[in-house]
């Protein structure tokens, strides 16, 4: 082009940038297109989990603090409305949430409290879960409804089972439920998560691409859950390492401080765990069967 014109290349990127500008000046005159901005739960129970997953690897507390920030405003407003709204907009809930809503808030709540073992946002994770088996369950076909038993009456009440490009809100259930049998041994919990695995586990064993999620839980099922409790982060190093193995079949909860594991010891997930202030102390259970207290890498790995 500045061959074409007699000009230098300079001389035709500051014709470019100008005319630019004056196009950029005469657009911003029209009417500007509607802003799709309204605040969706089910995306940002996703989107909680993400950023956990980035803090547990990174150890960037930014990461920490968006998750927080967002889960402590849906769980505000739980327990102020005692339900979970579809969508947000100005601050102002619309329509009642459905199973998606539910069943990834609740996973995001279980991962934020594995973080931070902060007994609200397993109590959130716990009233969440008990919503969604008084509202969605049904029982004579072993899964939850898309929509509660309290929400606006349609011809009929769909179901979901398929883990597409975003899982289904039964196999994000089923996660949830047997996650939290682990940690408080709800029976009913461990009830239900079976009942929806053995449900779907010939359309699962069929067609696998399409439960991809739910053979996730099927396999920590069987697998039984590696149950890992470090008690006190003062030894950075080590629980900076133990929090980034790819552990998928744990829980795995830090305990910071002494006043969340005097709470928590009500769970046999936490009883008889002591916390020493300058100490950091790892157990790994599994099938009822506890280490004791470890407190050096390579001792815990082999454990794992």
């Amino acid at each position: 082009m500045a061959f074409k014109f007699g000009k230098n290349e300079a001389e035709i990127q500051n014709i470019i940038s100008k005319c630019s500008d004056k196009l950029l000046e005469v657009r911003n005159k029209r009417e500007q297109p509607g802003k799709d901005d309204k605040v969706i739960t089910s995306w940002n129970g996703l989107m909680i989990s993400a950023f956990l997953s980035g803090y547990r690897i990174t150890d960037n507390s930014k990461y920490l603090d968006v998750a927080k920030k967002s889960i402590d405003f849906f769980e505000s407003n739980f327990e102020k409305n005692h339900i979970l709204h579809r969508t947000f907009k100005n601050g102002k809930p619309k329509l009642n949430g459905y199973l998606d809503d539910y069943a990834y808030m609740a996973n995001a709540s279980i991962d934020m409290f594995e973080n931070t073992s902060d007994p609200k946002y397993l109590l959130f994770a716990i009233n969440l879960a008990n919503y969604l088996i008084t509202h969605f369950w049904d029982d004579s076909s072993n899964g939850f409804f898309f929509t509660a038993d309290n929400h606006e009456k349609l011809i009929m009440r769909p179901k979901n089972n398929y883990d597409l490009s975003m899982p289904s809100g039964n196999s994000v259930a089923a996660n949830v439920l047997l996650r939290l049998h682990h940690i408080t041994q709800n029976k009913q919990f461990l009830e239900i998560t079976k009942k929806i695995i053995e449900s779907q586990a010939t359309s699962a064993a069929e067609n696998p691409f399409a439960f991809g999620y739910l053979l996730n839980v099927l396999y920590l099922y069987y697998q039984k859950p590696t149950e890992i409790t470090i008690i006190n982060d003062k030894n950075f190093e080590l629980v900076s390492s133990l929090r980034k193995k790819f552990l998928p079949e744990s829980i795995m909860v830090l305990v910071k401080n002494e006043k969340d594991l005097a709470t928590l010891s009500k769970y046999s997930f936490f009883s008889g765990k002591e916390f020493q202030q300058n100490k950091t102390n790892v157990f790994v259970c599994k099938n009822f069967s506890c280490s004791l207290p470890l407190s050096n890498l390579s001792e815990i790995e082999k454990e794992l």
